[in-house]
């Protein structure tokens, strides 16, 4: 398996993760159950393990992908950038789960309220990012995806040629 078939393997986990480790943690804040919000700390510190996977196989599916047709240097930029922020955020992320996770099993009751009240607003912050690299990725490949001006360019000129 080569680093580009890797990075779609594990490109998705961080993201996903992200979303289902807040919807966990919104619950878990519903009900006001520690276990429920601890499961949740849980995804989140796999998922930005699975983010460290996702991030260094981005490489060497750049130098797989970039010289083939119909791929845009631009796109891989502009993915990079978006990687690079959302890598930091889940690292952010799962140290400050695993620290409030800690702390939550120390019963300390202030600095855990404390950290999950900040799990809870990078979490947020996470997911923002993560739907910019994951469109971004998606981007590179997909031309059906593509926002751009020769793409919507591309598409009235097929569509003026069907007349």
């Amino acid at each position: 398996m080569n680093d580009a078939q890797l990075h779609l393997v594990v490109n998705h986990l961080p993201i996903v993760g992200v979303l289902i480790g807040f919807l966990v943690f919104l619950s878990g804040c519903v009900i006001k159950n520690p276990q429920v919000k601890n499961t949740a700390l849980s995804i989140f510190i796999f998922s930005a393990l699975t983010s460290i996977a996702a991030f260094y196989t981005g490489d060497g599916a750049e130098e797989i992908v970039e010289n083939s047709p119909g791929i845009s240097e631009t796109l891989i930029h502009e993915h990079e950038e978006y990687a690079e922020l959302f890598f930091t955020m889940m690292l952010i992320l799962g140290g400050t789960s695993l620290i409030t996770l800690i702390l939550q099993y120390k019963k300390y009751a202030l600095a855990t309220r404390y950290g999950f009240v900040f799990v809870l607003l990078i979490s947020i912050g996470s997911m923002v990012i993560s739907k910019y690299v994951g469109s971004s990725g998606g981007e590179i490949r997909h031309t059906e995806i593509r926002h751009d001006k020769d793409m919507i360019q591309l598409n009235v000129d097929y569509d003026s040629d069907d007349d």
